[in-house]
């Protein structure tokens, strides 16, 4: 009796201190979880701040031939063709460098300008709203954007949640879309996996150690129930079956 009291007290100290401990992040991860499962993922992709433009090419409309691009830029690799913002164009690589040009005339349109850059995250953009902001990142990018997509330009607009659209000033292809949602996404994210650095690795050793702690009062707290219920019963049995022997004995 007395050894498993004193299995009880040391359970109960050792749960509640490992709870102390562990208790606070329990909380963050509640809270990141909860926000994480209540939005949709598409929405926190911002796939609904563009428009996914579904245009055909007329070879007729191609006047600007590949065998021209390729007396013009002989070193040229990776080459495509696609549309921006209506119109048919190039995009290839020239010693690592990108280039975007009209597929018609052949004029080189890369890289894009202030103007040209705004026109495309408008040709791109979903919403209603004004821009707000319009800047070149050259270097030093915002953590939502992939600093190999640099050079872009990056435009906001006042509609809600500051969506934010991010075009690349050499191909003029669309290489980012964020809005606030995603990036309170992204720092629930970085709490619930306990990142508290800039690597944003998933496997971490703090959040190793933390979950070998919340393991250890677990198994403490179960210690906790079987004591509380399977002991309790046993112990309001004995006293039951000593009672019945006696009431036995005083008959005999």
């Amino acid at each position: 009796m007395n050894q498993s009291m004193g299995l009880l007290k040391t359970s109960r100290k050792f749960h509640k201190w490992l709870m102390l401990f562990v208790g606070v992040q329990f909380v963050i991860w509640s809270i990141t979880g909860a926000y994480m499962v209540f939005f949709d993922i598409d929405y926190i992709h911002g796939d609904s701040l563009v428009i996914n433009h579904q245009t055909k090419i007329d070879p007729n409309d191609i006047h600007y031939s590949l065998k021209s691009l390729l007396n013009d830029y002989p070193q040229a690799e990776q080459i495509s063709i696609g549309t921006f913002i209506n119109q048919n164009v190039y995009r290839f690589s020239v010693a690592g460098k990108k280039l975007l040009i009209d597929a018609t005339s052949g004029r080189l349109l890369s890289p894009l300008d202030k103007q040209t850059g705004q026109a495309a995250a408008r040709y791109y953009y979903s919403g209603d709203g004004q821009v707000s902001k319009i800047e070149l990142l050259i270097d030093n990018p915002p953590f939502e954007l992939n600093p190999r997509v640099l050079p872009a330009w990056r435009i906001n607009f006042n509609d809600f949640g500051s969506p934010s659209i991010y075009v690349s000033a050499q191909t003029g292809q669309l290489v980012g879309k964020r809005h606030e949602f995603w990036r309170l996404f992204d720092w629930m994210f970085r709490f619930h996996i306990m990142d508290y650095g800039e690597q944003e690795e998933i496997d971490n050793i703090l959040l190793f150690w933390i979950t070998l702690v919340a393991i250890l009062a677990c198994i403490s707290g179960l210690f906790l129930v079987y004591f509380r219920i399977f002991k309790k019963n046993s112990e309001n049995v004995i006293p039951s079956l000593k009672a019945t022997t006696m009431k036995k004995s005083d008959i005999l």
